[in-house]
């Protein structure tokens, strides 16, 4: 069956993972590919990274670490949001700072998980972020 012609329940969602932590991001990619609506396109290490894959891959979901070297998570998704506007972007952090949280959902991110709720939110979260931005 062609991807055009699935139903949105069959189709599958491409996202991009986005963390420095090559351990951490490796777990969070089997955690994402047991997800039978989801699939990992692409991995990067640093926003810079995320951007440009962006570009490339055309994902309709970035999971994102706030805290990377070269570029931070909230510039990356601020990018992102305004060059992607209809791309989900799921920001996560070991930060529990409520004030980094406020400035990621301000430069566009759908949601911001703490890293120790992955287990039980992500794929939720994609896929309730996804509808809504392909809502309109």
């Amino acid at each position: 069956m062609s991807e055009l012609r699935r139903s949105p329940v069959e189709r599958r969602i491409n996202v991009v993972l986005v963390d420095d932590d090559r351990g951490f991001v490796e777990s969070l990619r089997t955690l994402v590919d047991e997800q039978p609506q989801l699939s990992v396109v692409g991995i990067a290490s640093d926003g810079l990274e995320a951007i440009e894959l962006v570009e490339e891959l055309g994902p309709e979901a970035v999971v994102i670490d706030l805290h990377m070297p070269r570029l931070d998570g909230v510039s990356a998704v601020a990018r992102i949001r305004q060059d992607h506007p209809g791309v989900c972007l799921i920001a996560i952090t070991g930060d529990d700072a409520q004030d980094l949280h406020e400035a990621v959902a301000e430069a566009g991110a759908d949601a911001v998980l703490l890293k120790d709720d992955l287990i039980d939110g992500l794929a939720d979260q994609i896929v309730t972020a996804r509808e809504r931005v392909a809502a309109g």
